[in-house]
């Protein structure tokens, strides 16, 4: 059985699965799961401001000090939440297994009008039509997230031990192996 911790903190890219590996971690160990964009959208996909959002985050990680699970990849608050993480979960994908994870998620949500944040919906115009898509997002940003979560798990001093997971068998593996 894997000993990971009681604060794991979930990166991958968009469309990686994070929030479905994070909520099944955090349901197997009875710890909060705090998903980052719940927090960080506001009604009318409008952002918090980093320091509002960084409030918000510290708070979190202070209420919840026995343990948590966060996931998400903002980099304004991963030194909030790396420092005390006792292990990181790194989805990665190829990109095309999550731009098609995406693709589906995205078309699900936009046919059944699922309530995300706050009032935010996924909508075709969204997803289609807007330089803010999220589809857009994840190509334009794919490379960015792997050098910026490289270079972060480098640079901001940790101690959490780091599993990469680059395939659906690797996580399931991962998973049934906390017990």
């Amino acid at each position: 059985m894997l000993k990971i911790g009681r604060r794991i903190v979930v990166y991958g890219p968009t469309g990686s699965g994070k929030t479905t590996v994070a909520s099944r971690i955090a349901k197997h160990f009875g710890l909060p799961h705090v998903e980052l964009d719940a927090i960080f959208w506001t009604p009318q996909w409008v952002e918090k401001s980093l320091a509002e959002f960084r409030n918000e985050v510290s708070a979190l990680l202070k209420r919840h000090a026995d343990g948590w699970v966060f996931d998400g990849n903002y980099s304004g608050v991963r030194d909030l939440i790396l420092p005390f993480a006792d292990t990181v979960v790194w989805l990665r994908p190829s990109f095309w297994v999550a731009f098609w994870w995406l693709w589906k998620r995205s078309i699900t949500r936009a046919l059944r009008r699922e309530l995300l944040w706050g009032t935010n919906y996924e909508s075709w115009r969204l997803l289609l039509l807007s330089w803010d898509s999220l589809l857009l997002y994840q190509m334009t940003h794919w490379r960015r997230h792997h050098e910026k979560v490289s270079r972060d798990l480098k640079e901001i001093p940790h101690c959490a031990s780091v599993f990469e997971l680059r395939s659906v068998r690797e996580v399931e593996k991962f998973l049934a192996s906390l017990g």
